[in-house]
């Protein structure tokens, strides 16, 4: 398949993307340096959707780069995503996030035409 990259979709993300990095930023900030931090780290599996390898890769990335997120590994079928949070307070909510504020946007941005 070939790929069309929407520029207008991908400035939308990258404000996006920035305004989200800032406020992780912030709060992981804040609970370093508190005497009471807020964390609750812990390992989230994400089913993902049949995706190509740029946009695995930018999905890995991009929650690599978000600070108190790391990606640790993607399974071998490429249906899985496998993330470590310092914030897992409710598992579902973060799939959620990851689903519709990651992967649906980088799908957005890089539109598919058939050959």
């Amino acid at each position: 398949m070939k790929r069309r990259i929407r520029f207008l979709k991908l400035l939308q993300f990258v404000l996006f993307y920035v305004k989200e990095f800032f406020i992780c930023n912030i709060r992981v900030a804040k609970d370093v340096l508190s005497t009471n931090p807020a964390i609750r780290p812990g390992f989230v599996v994400v089913p993902l959707r049949e995706l190509g390898d740029l946009e695995i890769l930018a999905l890995a990335n991009l929650i690599s780069m978000t600070p108190g997120t790391l990606t640790i590994d993607i399974s071998a079928d490429k249906k899985k995503i496998f993330i470590h949070s310092m914030y897992v307070d409710d598992p579902e909510k973060l799939r959620r996030e990851v689903k519709n504020q990651l992967e649906a946007r980088i799908v957005e941005i890089v539109g598919r035409t058939s050959k």
